[in-house]
């Protein structure tokens, strides 16, 4: 079995270190923190500084594709979430009564919890894991390279340094996302560039957290969590413990942003919106102030180019191999996946060109389509952003889809396979069953403007003046 090396320690790199142990593998995590995270949620979500990780205070969604990861490999963690304060949802509880169950209906249902309850049961199965070890505030700063060797090899990774000392392994797995340095140590070793696609989003987030009334323990199930205008959108995201995030979202361009800030503005153009106005009724308790981030981009990075490997020994997973926007909801699942992929093959010559070869062909087979249709997604609610319209027969279709959805419980459930990563949009979608319906629906309304709700724009630049 193989000695794996794991660079950074975040979920990612948590779930590849505690995956490999459980395949028979041993593993060491360098985590650039000083600490793990705890039991303690709200002291650890609301106070604990992280700038090497400004994503951990935004709101998460863990999709079935997550959900089955964990129940299959990593039962205790998924029982650790629960414990928690995890919650379970099934895409078709939506309606009043769930329809009658089909075939892989298990596989739609997601998980609802902040981000600090994944680390945290990951950090409690990690310390009780045998077969690794993690530590903590010794980020990796270099790597230890011999030329390649197996055929077709150039550079080879063999271990990395840190200011402690060098630790030699059979594979370091990069899971430092697109902040970790990675691509500069390559480059220092003196391997070609890694092949990057970036698509920029154009868009902005604006959170805010709450906690439900006590005694409150679900929200109201309608209207549905995700509301999107010409020009602005907002979601809500139910969470652990009572606790739920409220998310506007608009244009890098909108003149109307810097004014979100404020959580009076906030607070004002969220209740404009159906999720905003039902969830934040009598008793709800702000938790934080207003977070915003902005310029995301989605990113492919591939260790591989048209001569084969850049490097080898190095396989990235998480953000490090795939970077996307949250308005699907993906991260978590595609980074379990590779976690599980490096997991089940590092015994397979981790150090030969044919295994980096592979793991690259793996991911461009199973995460890249959904990489693209994040793109695809972005680029369409960044252009309706962009010039406050929608525009084309398409577009018209797509949002019909998701309301009809929300109708039709056959429909839905095509629409939750594609959102749970379960089958692909363009087979899904392309069921003659699902194109009748749709088209039945939109026959029956003839007058139909997909995307009218929330504020026209003369109301939502009253409410964004203050």
């Amino acid at each position: 079995m193989a000695h794996v090396l794991v660079i950074g320690g975040g979920v990612a790199g948590a779930a590849t270190a505690l995956l490999a142990a459980r395949h028979g593998h041993t593993a060491e995590v360098f985590e650039r923190d000083t600490r793990a995270p705890g039991t303690a949620l709200d002291r650890d979500f609301f106070g604990w500084r992280r700038p090497t990780v400004p994503q951990a205070a935004q709101p998460h969604v863990l999709l079935g594709a997550a959900r089955n990861v964990l129940r299959g490999d990593l039962p205790d963690v998924h029982a650790e979430m629960l414990r928690l304060g995890a919650r379970e949802r099934h895409e078709l509880d939506w309606f009043d009564v769930r329809p009658p169950a089909w075939p892989g209906d298990d596989d739609l249902v997601m998980l609802q919890a902040r981000r600090i309850v994944l680390e945290s049961a990951l950090a409690t199965a990690l310390r009780a894991e045998p077969g690794v070890v993690v530590r903590y505030g010794e980020p990796v700063n270099g790597l230890i390279t011999a030329p390649g060797s197996s055929e077709g090899a150039g550079i080879q990774v063999t271990g990395v340094t840190t200011e402690t000392g060098s630790y030699p392994g059979d594979l370091v797995v990069d899971a430092g996302g697109r902040r970790g340095g990675t691509g500069r140590r390559l480059a220092e070793a003196g391997c070609r560039p890694p092949v990057v696609e970036r698509h920029r989003t154009g868009l902005a987030y604006f959170c805010r957290w709450y906690r439900l009334p006590e005694g409150m323990e679900e929200g109201p199930r309608r209207p549905w969590a995700v509301t999107g205008g010409p020009f602005a959108g907002c979601a809500v995201f139910p969470a652990d413990n009572r606790v739920f995030a409220v998310t506007l979202f608009v244009h890098t361009t909108d003149t109307t942003r810097s004014a979100l800030r404020d959580p009076a503005v906030f607070e004002a153009a969220a209740r404009a919106f159906p999720p905003g106005v039902a969830w934040l009724g009598p008793g709800v308790e702000p938790l934080s102030g207003v977070l915003a981030t902005a310029s995301l981009d989605n990113r492919w990075s591939a260790l591989v180019d048209e001569a084969g490997p850049v490097v080898t020994g190095l396989v990235p997973v998480g953000d490090s191999i795939t970077h996307t926007n949250p308005t699907l909801g993906q991260g978590t699942s595609l980074a379990l996946w590779a976690a599980r992929r490096v997991a089940r093959t590092a015994h397979r010559d981790p150090g030969s060109a044919r295994y980096a070869a592979e793991h690259h062909a793996w991911a461009e087979r199973t995460l890249k389509p959904w990489f693209d249709f994040q793109v695809v997604a972005d680029v369409a609610i960044g252009e309706r952003f962009a010039t406050r319209a929608v525009r084309g027969r398409t577009a018209r279709e797509v949002s019909a889809l998701f309301d009809c959805a929300l109708e039709d419980p056959v429909v839905m459930r095509a629409r939750a396979r594609v959102r749970h990563l379960v089958e692909p949009p363009e087979r899904a979608y392309a069921d003659p069953e699902i194109r009748a319906r749709v088209t039945r629906w939109l026959a029956d309304r003839p007058h139909y403007v997909p995307n009218v709700a929330g504020p026209d724009r003369e109301e939502w630049e009253k409410l964004t003046a203050g």
